[in-house]
Parts: structure tokens; sequence; C-alpha cells
């Protein structure tokens, strides 16, 4: 049976392993997002990279821990990484709670908040203008880009009319909007659990005796 001192290291040196390939995975994607032309200006980007660097900095102190049955390493590890599930688990069940219209008033906030040139790298990669209308308030200038080019890609070489322009970015994006919302609260929900599982086993191994260490030695 896999109950012993030896299993419970190596199962707690495996979580960490994935954890480590995990946050390189997160690093990597944000530095792609850097690069990559559609994504430059969004915040999210500096979020994904401070997840995945903070996760990496967290499995190396587990993986310490666990190769050295360290008593003070696995406490603090083991505290962190259930704040990080209980953190991780609310965002997740919000992220699979959230209805149409919150996710709309989110992606409008979003919207509001980024710069003019990423409205319009969005506007021609998703062939839509502006956000919930193509209404142009009478203040609205640089803050709202123009839907001429979209208009040419949409209508292709018909003559431009108002039977023939781009439908608004929140009707193209909400299928796409509901999509993300579901597929990060799934994928949050999942690795609350395995932090979790890792909280459990890093009490589990704390409370066990290694056998190779000194009887009289502190456990």
């Amino acid at each position: 049976m896999c109950g012993g001192f030896t299993c419970s290291k190596n199962a707690l040196i495996a979580l960490n392993v994935l954890y480590v390939v995990v946050a390189s995975i997160l690093i990597s994607v944000a530095v792609y997002g850097q690069a990559s032309s559609l994504v430059t200006n969004l915040p999210i980007v500096g979020g994904i990279l401070a997840c995945g660097v903070f996760l990496i900095l967290i499995s190396l102190l587990g993986l310490a821990g666990a190769v050295k049955h360290h008593q003070v390493m696995l406490f603090f590890y083991m505290v962190i990484l259930f704040l990080l599930f209980l953190v991780q688990f609310s965002v997740a069940c919000a992220c699979l709670a959230v209805n149409s219209d919150q996710q709309e008033m989110l992606a409008q906030q979003g919207w509001n908040k980024v710069n003019m040139d990423v409205k319009e790298q969005v506007q021609e990669r998703f062939q839509c203008c502006g956000f919930q209308d193509r209404l142009i308030p009478a203040n609205g200038t640089a803050d709202y880009p123009s839907c001429d080019i979209v208009d040419r890609i949409c209508c292709k070489n018909m003559v431009i009319s108002p039977h023939c322009q781009c439908e608004p970015c929140m009707e193209t994006l909400k299928e796409r909007i509901d999509y993300a919302f579901k597929l990060c609260g799934g994928i949050g929900l999942f690795f609350s659990f395995t932090e979790f599982l890792g909280v459990w086993l890093t009490v589990r191994y704390r409370n066990q005796k290694d056998p190779r260490a000194n009887p009289s030695a502190f456990l």
C-alpha cells in the first residue's frame, strides 16, 4: 500500500514538478503574448507572468521542503498553498457563476480601459465595429476608432452602405467570452483541488518519520 514515508515524499515531489511545468507554460504564454501584436498592451499579460513566477517559487519551496523533509519549509509551503487554494477556488466558482449580463458588464469595462490601438486590433481581428453599437458619442474622438477598415473587410467588394456593416463586437465575442469564463473556471477548479491534494500530502508527509533519520530527532 502506498502510504509510507517514501511514497508520500515522491508524490509531493511529483506534484511540485507538475506545478513547475504549469508555471513554465504560464511564463511562456506571457512571453509569447508580450511579443504578439494582438495582446501587447493588455494588462492580463503581466498578470499571467506574475502568476507563473509566483507558482514556480512556491513549487521550488515545496520541492526543497520535500527533498529535505524540512519542517519549517513544509509548514510555510502548506500555509501558502492552502491560502492559494481558497483564493483560486473562490475565483473559479465566481467564473462559473457569472451570467451573461455580468459577462457583458465586465467586457464593457475592459473595452473602456484599453487604448484605441487595441480596439482597432480587436475590430480587425474579429471583423466587428464598436462594442455594443456603432454609435459614437458627441464627445467621442480618439477613444472610438473608425469602422471604415473593418466595414470594407466585412463587405469585401460590395459598396459600403448602411445595409452592409460589421456587427458590434459584443455580438461577435459573446460566445467566446462565455467559453473563456467557463474554461477558466473549470481549469481553476481542477487546479484548486490539486492544491488541496498538495496540502493534504504535506500534512501527511510532515507527520511521518524518516526511517533513515536519527530516532531521537525532532519530528
